[in-house]
């Protein structure tokens, strides 16, 4: 836990008092006192530093934080995430890894929908429940000292979704891409010039069928391939998100 995440009710008066898990790392791992500061940022908003102004260091554990946002500091800092995921849904225990990971490298949106290699038993997941996933994004915002939270948007009919949802949405980017194990393009001879915003559809364990490739084709998405392993989903998301900011640094300023 890099950063201290509030949510914007907790804070009242420029005081928030915090007596959950995040009290708990304050005293036990980074064993703060009182007078001592540190970073903290509020849901979908600016950061600051917030000095311990009360503390109990037994349980239930209590931290009282006077919290200060620099006025230069009043948005987000930093570049917003260039990459959204486009993915078909993955079993849960997998999903949890990925909305963290997700997060911590930045994805602005993240795209969920059916695939007939998708077990339907997958969609009761109660992860698919805001305040199921939730606490997993902001792991992954609290590993990388971020405040903005990755939209989540969940269509459950493939069919649908790429007939009347898709089309709408791919107007917001540059490039559409879709990782496939039998493409043989890679990255370099896809991405041609430096990226704007990076829609990028990831199947289920197995691939996506033939079907559901023609139809992200007709959409515009170009296929590419990240080489001659087959990795799971959770493992593609970073190796993906990685290879695309490379790929996009390599064009310089």
């Amino acid at each position: 836990m890099n950063i201290i995440l509030i949510e914007r009710q907790e804070l009242q008066h420029d005081t928030v008092i915090l007596t959950d898990r995040r009290a708990s790392h304050l005293i036990k791992v980074l064993g703060v006192s009182s007078g001592d500061s540190v970073r903290i940022g509020i849901v979908d908003g600016p950061q600051g530093l917030g000095m311990v102004t009360d503390i109990c260091k037994r349980f239930p554990f209590q931290v009282c934080l006077q919290v200060q946002f620099a006025e230069e500091n009043n948005q987000n800092p930093g570049e917003k995430p260039f990459i959204d995921l486009l993915l078909a849904l993955p079993r849960p225990i997998m999903l949890r890894r990925i909305f963290s990971q997700a997060a911590a490298l930045g994805v602005e949106n993240i795209f969920i929908t059916h695939a007939q290699r998708v077990e339907k038993s997958f969609w009761n997941a109660t992860l698919l429940n805001e305040k199921e996933y939730r606490p997993h994004l902001l792991q992954g915002l609290e590993q990388a000292i971020d405040t903005r939270v990755p939209k989540i948007h969940i269509h459950e009919r493939f069919k649908p979704f790429v007939e009347d949802v898709l089309p709408e949405k791919i107007k917001d980017y540059s490039h559409l891409l879709i990782a496939h194990p039998d493409s043989i393009a890679p990255l370099k001879d896809v991405i041609l010039e430096k990226p704007d915003k990076i829609l990028v559809a990831i199947g289920p364990e197995g691939g996506w069928i033939d079907y559901e490739m023609d139809r992200f084709a007709e959409s515009g998405f170009a296929a590419f391939s990240l080489g001659k392993r087959i990795l799971k989903v959770d493992t593609a998301v970073v190796v993906i998100h990685a290879r695309l900011s490379e790929r996009r640094d390599s064009f310089g300023v």
